[in-house]
């Protein structure tokens, strides 16, 4: 049976990207997924993401749940039938919704760990962090509403960042018995991406140089969407 379409609604969507030496990015890949270039940068990041209202599409909104989440994401692109098609590729997830971690990856697309956040939030400043129960996950970033982006060797402007996140709307993530990626569309009729300046930044993924040798990823920029109203759907899992 296919699982349900489920609706919410985006309160807080903070995206930290990551511009990444492409072999590196490669190297972290499962098979068919290749890195998605941009000026010869693979893009990764940490999306932190306040979702409101969620719920199986059809239930009133009043049921749903209010949720924090996390996801350690690479741009990938990939052969399908009709052509190319691109996406992120989701070597982690984190939520501080028990009900989250019971669903994901059994009854709806998305294995979970269990992780505790914090966020604080003013009108023109962010500060979110999340570490994960077992220890092995966290990341934390401080931010600012800026005027425009500025500094990106990915973008060249706010309208460039939001195109590119747009059309990258679906996601494949692990799954703990390694043999098939759980897929998952991000569907929204509007879309609005506010530019950040970004203060600081950690993550347990991009500093650990197992993964990433000193030089080859470094923070790009950040940006914001807020109130949106989104349907995730399922997507045919990729066997690797």
């Amino acid at each position: 049976m296919r699982p349900p379409s489920i609706s919410s609604v985006i309160e807080r969507r903070l995206l930290v990207n990551y511009r990444v030496d492409p072999q590196v990015a490669a190297g972290l890949l499962p098979a068919p997924l290749r890195p998605q270039l941009v000026n010869g940068w693979a893009v990764a990041g940490i999306c932190l993401i306040r979702l409101a209202r969620l719920r199986p599409r059809g239930i009133p909104g009043w049921a749903g749940l209010r949720t924090e989440n996390a996801a350690h994401r690479i741009a990938v692109e990939w052969d399908g039938v009709d052509g190319r098609r691109s996406g992120v590729y989701i070597p982690r997830r984190d939520t501080d919704s028990a009900a989250t971690v019971l669903v994901g990856g059994r009854r709806f697309p998305g294995e979970h760990h269990y992780a505790s956040f914090v966020a604080r939030e003013t009108a023109q400043a962010l500060h979110v962090a999340f570490a994960s129960t077992d220890g092995t996950a966290s990341a934390a970033a401080d931010v600012r509403l800026a005027r425009r982006l500025q500094g990106s060797a990915l973008f060249a402007d706010t309208q460039a960042a939001s195109h590119f996140f747009r059309h990258g709307s679906a996601g494949f993530s692990a799954t703990r018995g390694g043999h098939r990626l759980d897929g998952l569309r991000l569907m929204a009729d509007h879309w609005a991406v506010e530019p950040l300046e970004l203060s600081a930044v950690s993550s347990s993924f991009f500093d650990d140089r197992r993964h990433f040798p000193p030089g080859s990823a470094t923070c790009d920029c950040a940006l914001l969407m807020r109130d949106i109203p989104v349907t995730w759907t399922a997507l045919a899992p990729i066997t690797v």
